[in-house]
Protein backbone atom coordinates (compact mmCIF):
# COMPACT_ATOMS: atom_id res chain seq x y z
CA UNK A 1 0.00 0.00 0.00
CA UNK A 2 1.35 3.16 -0.82
CA UNK A 3 1.97 5.85 1.37
CA UNK A 4 -0.90 8.67 2.16
CA UNK A 5 -0.11 12.18 1.47
CA UNK A 6 -0.96 15.46 3.67
CA UNK A 7 -1.23 18.59 2.93
CA UNK A 8 -0.61 20.92 5.97
CA UNK A 9 -1.77 24.77 5.34
CA UNK A 10 -1.05 26.97 8.37
CA UNK A 11 1.04 29.95 8.84
CA UNK A 12 2.99 29.23 11.47
CA UNK A 13 6.29 27.50 10.93
CA UNK A 14 6.52 25.78 14.07
CA UNK A 15 3.27 23.82 13.91
CA UNK A 16 4.44 23.41 10.00
CA UNK A 17 6.73 21.55 11.60
CA UNK A 18 5.52 19.97 14.39
CA UNK A 19 2.26 18.92 12.36
CA UNK A 20 5.09 17.26 9.41
CA UNK A 21 6.50 15.31 11.96
CA UNK A 22 4.05 13.80 13.76
CA UNK A 23 2.87 12.64 10.69
CA UNK A 24 6.05 11.30 9.65
CA UNK A 25 6.42 9.23 12.83
CA UNK A 26 2.70 8.31 12.37
CA UNK A 27 3.60 7.05 8.78
CA UNK A 28 2.06 9.74 6.54
CA UNK A 29 4.08 11.69 4.16
CA UNK A 30 3.38 15.64 4.01
CA UNK A 31 3.42 18.77 2.09
CA UNK A 32 3.18 22.12 3.79
CA UNK A 33 2.01 25.33 2.51
CA UNK A 34 2.65 29.04 4.18
CA UNK A 35 -1.29 30.42 3.70
CA UNK A 36 -4.13 29.84 2.04
CA UNK A 37 -3.41 30.83 -1.20
CA UNK A 38 -0.11 28.71 -1.75
CA UNK A 39 -1.90 25.72 0.00
CA UNK A 40 -4.77 26.22 -2.69
CA UNK A 41 -2.31 26.19 -5.49
CA UNK A 42 -0.21 23.17 -4.43
CA UNK A 43 -3.79 21.25 -3.88
CA UNK A 44 -4.20 21.95 -7.64
CA UNK A 45 -1.14 20.62 -8.71
CA UNK A 46 -0.58 17.35 -6.88
CA UNK A 47 -3.02 14.76 -5.43
CA UNK A 48 -3.59 14.67 -1.64
CA UNK A 49 -5.24 12.11 0.58
CA UNK A 50 -6.24 15.00 3.11
CA UNK A 51 -5.76 18.23 4.16
CA UNK A 52 -5.45 20.02 7.31
CA UNK A 53 -5.72 23.67 7.46
CA UNK A 54 -5.40 26.37 9.43
CA UNK A 55 -8.01 29.11 9.69
CA UNK A 56 -6.50 32.56 10.74
CA UNK A 57 -4.06 32.94 7.95
CA UNK A 58 -2.76 35.79 5.83
CA UNK A 59 -3.99 35.90 1.83
CA UNK A 60 -6.41 32.99 1.94
CA UNK A 61 -8.23 32.07 5.43
CA UNK A 62 -9.10 28.21 5.97
CA UNK A 63 -12.62 28.80 5.04
CA UNK A 64 -11.51 30.41 1.69
CA UNK A 65 -9.46 27.05 1.55
CA UNK A 66 -12.52 25.00 2.08
CA UNK A 67 -14.41 26.40 -0.35
CA UNK A 68 -11.81 26.33 -3.23
CA UNK A 69 -10.80 23.04 -2.47
CA UNK A 70 -14.77 21.95 -2.34
CA UNK A 71 -15.79 23.64 -5.58
CA UNK A 72 -12.20 23.32 -7.25
CA UNK A 73 -12.09 21.12 -10.64
CA UNK A 74 -10.51 17.88 -8.88
CA UNK A 75 -10.56 15.52 -6.01
CA UNK A 76 -13.32 17.85 -3.98
CA UNK A 77 -14.02 15.01 -1.78
CA UNK A 78 -10.75 14.77 -0.20
CA UNK A 79 -11.17 14.93 3.62
CA UNK A 80 -10.18 18.09 4.91
CA UNK A 81 -9.35 18.49 8.89
CA UNK A 82 -9.48 22.33 9.88
CA UNK A 83 -6.59 22.78 13.01
CA UNK A 84 -7.10 25.78 14.51
CA UNK A 85 -7.30 27.73 18.01
CA UNK A 86 -10.88 28.77 17.52
CA UNK A 87 -13.20 26.65 19.15
CA UNK A 88 -16.29 28.34 18.67
CA UNK A 89 -19.22 26.77 17.68
CA UNK A 90 -20.00 29.40 14.96
CA UNK A 91 -16.47 28.46 13.29
CA UNK A 92 -17.15 24.75 13.42
CA UNK A 93 -20.52 26.05 11.73
CA UNK A 94 -18.92 27.64 9.27
CA UNK A 95 -16.23 25.34 8.29
CA UNK A 96 -18.79 22.21 8.36
CA UNK A 97 -21.39 24.19 6.17
CA UNK A 98 -18.25 24.93 4.10
CA UNK A 99 -17.39 21.09 4.12
CA UNK A 100 -14.79 20.81 6.58
CA UNK A 101 -14.31 16.39 7.39
CA UNK A 102 -13.12 17.59 11.11
CA UNK A 103 -12.26 20.08 13.25
CA UNK A 104 -8.81 19.87 15.77
CA UNK A 105 -8.58 22.34 18.16
CA UNK A 106 -4.56 23.44 19.16
CA UNK A 107 -2.61 22.58 20.32
CA UNK A 108 -3.21 19.04 18.93
CA UNK A 109 -2.24 15.29 20.48
CA UNK A 110 0.24 13.54 18.25
CA UNK A 111 -2.08 10.50 18.67
CA UNK A 112 -5.02 11.53 17.98
CA UNK A 113 -4.31 13.53 15.04
CA UNK A 114 -2.78 10.01 13.37
CA UNK A 115 -5.91 7.66 14.34
CA UNK A 116 -8.11 10.78 12.68
CA UNK A 117 -6.17 10.90 9.69
CA UNK A 118 -5.77 7.13 9.76
CA UNK A 119 -9.90 6.97 9.92
CA UNK A 120 -10.57 9.45 7.54
CA UNK A 121 -7.80 8.15 4.80
CA UNK A 122 -8.76 4.97 5.37
CA UNK A 123 -5.09 4.10 5.88
CA UNK A 124 -5.66 1.61 8.96
CA UNK A 125 -8.12 -0.30 6.83
CA UNK A 126 -6.07 -2.27 5.12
Amino acid sequence: MSQKTVLVIDDSRTIRRLVSQTLTDGGFASVTAEDGALGVEAFQNERFDAVITDINMPNLDGFGVLEAIRTGPSNRKVPILVLTTESSQEFKDKARGLGATGWIVKPFDDKQLIEILNLVTGADAA
